[in-house]
């Protein structure tokens, strides 16, 4: 079992740092359950973070690649560049995770959102899904090819903390369950993706609100926000009484509201969000309600993100090996 600690920058970035090449060169990433490459920025591109890029000629064990590849997120941002290989070390125990001969992303461009939104928070993605959507195989899935580790398996517990920037944030357990932070997996869910952790979401309620309808639902690190289809969206921002504007697209909430709990039923089993869950401090006296939906009301292969909020109060168990997610009250909820 190799533990990690996560730093939390104001409940909307959650970050780990990993190592790439030999000596080893950090990086701080945001965890991504809801993609599959690891990437950074290279030393060749003038439209990444400045904050650390990887030069691979001072790296004994790096080989290049002809390998180039795109990604584009939901939220607009892109990023571009080229494929190398070499050690990636994760974990700040005695123990960590060395996985050599590790395929991983060396951006070359960053789009301005890409930039905008990583900046003075994480320079990269550490992606932890469950198949490579681009010719890098995800890391913990080459580290149990490789077998350095038994079963791809990890659990990832989230705190919630407020307006405050690198402050300790949870923590991310590779190879079992954090039975320190959390309580017993109360069920575990087969998953209906074989690239990512989606799965069935039976059905919603909100204070008098009630929705049957069923949906294909992703847990996602990399979202700060619950998110989902806009038409519903809007009938749990009017039962909540929550404010949007235009301007921001986000929806405003008085920072000591008692909001109803959101209650989604995933496998027959209620998992309840309370009111504090849904609140983000924004500053200045403001705060966001922690649920959204994209503004063009566009939608992927799911149609909810269960988020930072959800994955605060439950903490998720990824069990690649297996094909399946599990849920674990967090006990500091």
């Amino acid at each position: 079992m190799v533990y990690q600690g996560i730093r939390d920058y104001s409940d909307g970035r959650y970050v780990v740092r990993i190592y790439i090449g030999t000596p080893g060169q950090p990086f701080d990433v945001c965890l991504d359950t809801g993609s599959s490459t690891l990437w950074i920025p290279d030393i060749s591109c003038r439209r990444c973070s400045m904050q650390n890029q990887f030069n691979s000629s001072q790296s004994s064990t790096y080989r290049s690649t002809n390998g180039a590849w795109h990604l584009a997120y939901l939220d607009g941002s892109n990023v571009t560049g080229i494929f190398g290989v070499d050690t990636v070390v994760i974990g700040d125990g005695s123990d960590k995770l060395v996985i050599p001969r590790t395929t991983f992303g060396q951006a070359i461009y960053e789009n301005d959102l890409m930039v905008n939104e990583t900046e003075n928070t994480c320079v990269g993605l550490l992606g932890l899904g469950l198949r490579k959507t681009t010719a890098a195989t995800p890391p913990l899935i080459d580290a149990m090819n490789q077998g350095i580790i038994k079963d791809a398996i990890f659990t990832v517990y989230l705190k919630k903390r407020g307006n405050y920037d690198n402050v300790t944030g949870g923590r991310i357990t590779y190879g079992d369950l954090d039975k320190t932070n959390c309580g017993p997996v109360i069920a575990y869910i087969p998953l209906t993706s074989t690239y990512f952790f989606i799965f069935k979401l039976d059905s919603i309620n909100f204070g008098g609100y009630i929705d049957n309808s069923s949906w294909q639902t992703i847990s996602d690190t990399g979202s700060s926000y619950i998110i989902g289809p806009k038409h519903i969206v809007q009938k749990l921002a009017k039962e909540a009484g929550v404010r949007y504007s235009n301007s921001t697209d986000n929806y405003y909430v008085d920072c000591d509201a008692d909001l109803p709990i959101l209650n989604f039923v995933i496998g027959g089993i209620t998992y309840g969000i309370p009111s504090e869950q849904l609140i983000i401090d924004d500053g200045d006296g403001q705060c966001l309600w922690a649920v959204t939906s994209y503004s063009d009301g566009s939608t992927s292969s799911y149609e909810w993100t269960l988020g930072d909020p959800f994955i605060r109060q439950f903490c998720n168990i990824y069990d690649l090996g297996n094909k399946r997610i599990g849920f674990a009250q967090s006990k500091d909820s």
